[in-house]
């Protein structure tokens, strides 16, 4: 039986790497899209290293450079995938851009960056996927990673453009589930309840280990979205917490990064989280 195929962007590292080590454990075959071919004291990993780490748990990995600004070169994705596994079933919109600044402190440059490398690319990227997925049998899964339309509105405060950035790819994912919702594509949108460890809080010093949860949260949520009915579970906007705890997870201390402390939730300390 032929594996499955999962396009994981940003998966160089971080939360990234771990959604492909966790796919792979599935038996998917991964294709590593990421910036990143040297790697730094700071931003350890490479598309080449997670593709050795994902290729030693006995599935298939393809390592693709990618700037998912370049449309170019997310076509070039999707062409050297069917290439390479002739499908594609799971697209985890995984790469991120971060501002946290104030509107008057966010430059227009600064602006275009992150609503390209958030919204624009994941709409774009999901654009070319779709047509490969609609011949599937099976059908497919595309993941926002993004949060979901309805909280507190003093999340925008400090991060407005960063908000418009990320709420862009949870529309996305709503109007993939509108238009499709009778082809077997689903597409559903992930947030975590808590901050999730990542080189993005470490360098940008955004609080410390007993206020974080491990990345396996999100790979534990992704590996169960992923076996959900796509005809059924589709249009979701869903928090890694609660989806967990809806399908049967009571004890959530496995994620913690300091083992004793639970982490605040994320709009418990909205307040600190200063770039």
């Amino acid at each position: 039986m032929q594996n499955k195929v999962a396009i994981v962007t940003g998966a160089s590292r971080g939360i990234g790497r771990a959604l492909a080590l966790g796919l792979a454990k599935k038996n998917y075959n991964i294709v590593i899209a990421s910036k990143s071919i040297t790697d730094s004291k700071k931003l350890p990993g490479t598309i080449y290293s997670v593709a050795d780490e994902v290729e030693q748990l006995g599935t298939k990995a393809l390592p693709i450079q990618v700037d998912v600004r370049n449309e170019d070169e997310l076509q070039n994705l999707v062409n050297q995938t069917k290439d390479n596994f002739g499908r594609i079933d799971v697209l985890i919109n995984n790469a991120g851009a971060l501002w946290w600044k104030n509107i008057i402190d966010t430059p227009l440059k600064k602006y275009d960056l992150i609503n390209s490398v958030n919204s624009r690319a994941s709409f774009a990227l999901s654009q070319l996927c779709i047509p490969e997925m609609l011949k599937n049998d099976s059908g497919g899964h595309i993941i926002m990673q993004s949060p979901p339309l309805v909280f507190d509105n003093s999340i925008f405060k400090g991060k407005t453009a960063y908000m418009i950035s990320k709420l862009g790819m949870t529309m996305s994912a709503l109007g993939i589930a509108e238009e499709y919702k009778n082809d077997k594509i689903a597409a559903n949108t992930l947030w975590p309840m808590t901050p999730i460890e990542s080189y993005a809080l470490k360098n940008h010093n955004l609080g410390t280990p007993e206020m974080w949860r491990k990345e396996d949260i999100i790979v534990d949520s992704v590996n169960s979205i992923i076996e959900e009915d796509p005809v059924t579970f589709s249009g979701n906007q869903l928090i890694d917490e609660l989806y967990l705890r809806s399908k049967g997870l009571e004890d959530f201390s496995k994620y913690q990064c300091i083992e004793g402390s639970e982490p605040p939730k994320m709009h418990e300390i909205q307040h600190l989280w200063k770039s």
